[in-house]
C-alpha cells in the first residue's frame, strides 16, 4: 500500500498526472468548493486525511489555481453581457502592454482572450445596461488607439459553467 502512495506521489509531481479519485474530487469541488474535506472525502469513497491532503496537492501543483464564490450578476446589476471584438492598429510589444493595463484597470472587463483568425481580442464585459457599456467603450477607446472595436450584446446565457471538463486530465 505504502509503495503505491510513494508512486503516485512520484508520477502526480513529477507529471503532474491524477488518478480517477483526483478526478472525482475535482470533479466535486467544481461543484461546491464550500464542503469540508469530511463531506468530499464521503463523496468521493475516501477517509478525511487522504483526501485532504490529495485538495492540497492539487492547490500545491496549480490544478486548484484559487477557491471563488460565484455572485449572481443581476443581483449586483451588472446582468447585461457584452462581447466585444477588438483589431489592434499595431501588434507592437509596447500597443499589447498598454491594451492590457487598460483592460486590467477596468472591472467590468471579466475576461479578455487574444484570438486568431479576424480579430485580435475578445473581451467580456458586463454593466448594469447599454449605458453603462457605453461609458466602459468611451474610457476604453480614449485611453488608446484601435483600429476597430465591435459590441454583440448578449440577448440570453444558455449556458454558463465555471465547470471544466475532466475526461481530458492525463490519468496515471
Amino acid at each position: 500500500m505504502m509503495r503505491n502512495i510513494v508512486s503516485y506521489n512520484r508520477l502526480f509531481k513529477k507529471f503532474n498526472l491524477m488518478d480517477k479519485l483526483d478526478r472525482k474530487i475535482l470533479d466535486v469541488l467544481q461543484k461546491d468548493a464550500s464542503l469540508t474535506a469530511t463531506e468530499i472525502a464521503e463523496r468521493v469513497g475516501l477517509s478525511k486525511a487522504p483526501c485532504w491532503r490529495r485538495i492540497q496537492r492539487l492547490r500545491e501543483t496549480g490544478v486548484i489555481r484559487r477557491t471563488v464564490a460565484l455572485l449572481d450578476a443581476r443581483a449586483l446589476n451588472v446582468g447585461t453581457t457584452v462581447f466585444v471584438t477588438i483589431k489592434a492598429p499595431s501588434h507592437s510589444a509596447a500597443w499589447y502592454e498598454r491594451f492590457a493595463k487598460v483592460v486590467r484597470d477596468l472591472p467590468e472587463v471579466t475576461e479578455l482572450h487574444r484570438m486568431s483568425g479576424d480579430v485580435d481580442y475578445l473581451l467580456r464585459i458586463v454593466v448594469p445596461d447599454i449605458e453603462g457599456y457605453d461609458a466602459v467603450y468611451k474610457r476604453l477607446i480614449g485611453a488608446l488607439e484601435m483600429l476597430d472595436v465591435s459590441a454583440s450584446f448578449s440577448l440570453e446565457t444558455i449556458k454558463s459553467t465555471t465547470a471544466l471538463p475532466l475526461a481530458y486530465a492525463p490519468l496515471a
